[in-house]
């Protein structure tokens, strides 16, 4: 391999800034700490940019519902997959699938399913307008379920890009195992958006 490929694969081409156009707030937030926060600022600008339908929404990682509330202002069904039970990466390790169910009770289009990422794939064969990844932040589950949610959705977004090098690499991965689009918003932990080559 040439050097000039080698910078195009690795530094160059994988990943382009992306550049909202519109910051707009949210009408209905959850007002609750998140490593999230900021970050619902950019959420109908991704849906303008890409041109993505308001159908349906799949999270892959909800805590404590932060981003679930924001996604659920812009879709009208949103699906929430999460162990509730923390991971090596959170501060708060407890169960909560009960709390964090009676804190999202007021929003209808919301369903939170308790299941870790591996089984919920591998029965799910739907299509979303939008699938978001934020789970535990290692290489190989954040690859697998990427993956999954890059062949089931029209634009799928990884959070943690910035302050997690395994994710970024994961990201990076994906959209060369994909042939899709990647771009980078480097604000508040870094969003990876992958979405297909004719956008």
């Amino acid at each position: 391999m040439g050097l000039r490929t080698y910078i195009r694969e690795n530094f160059i081409a994988d990943i382009k800034p992306y550049k909202p156009k519109n910051f707009r707030k949210p009408e209905k937030m959850l007002e609750i700490v998140s490593a999230w926060k900021g970050l619902e600022m950019i959420v109908e600008d991704i849906i303008d940019q890409f041109d993505l339908k308001r159908d349906r929404c799949i999270e892959f990682g909800v805590e404590f519902g932060y981003s679930t509330v924001v996604f659920s202002n812009y879709f009208k069904s949103v699906t929430g997959v999460d162990t509730f039970e923390g991971d090596v990466h959170t501060v708060n390790k407890n169960e909560h699938f009960e709390e964090t169910s009676k804190r999202l009770a007021g929003y209808a289009n919301i369903q939170l399913v308790k299941s870790d990422y591996k089984d919920w794939i591998a029965t799910d064969n739907q299509h979303y307008n939008l699938a978001h990844v934020d789970i535990v932040h290692n290489y190989a589950e954040t690859f697998e379920c990427g993956l999954w949610a890059a062949q089931h959705s029209d634009c799928t977004i990884f959070h943690d890009t910035e302050s997690f090098p395994e994710v970024r690499r994961a990201v990076k991965d994906l959209a060369k195992k994909t042939g899709q689009k990647l771009y980078n918003y480097p604000q508040h932990y870094g969003l990876g958006i992958l979405v297909a080559r004719k956008r």
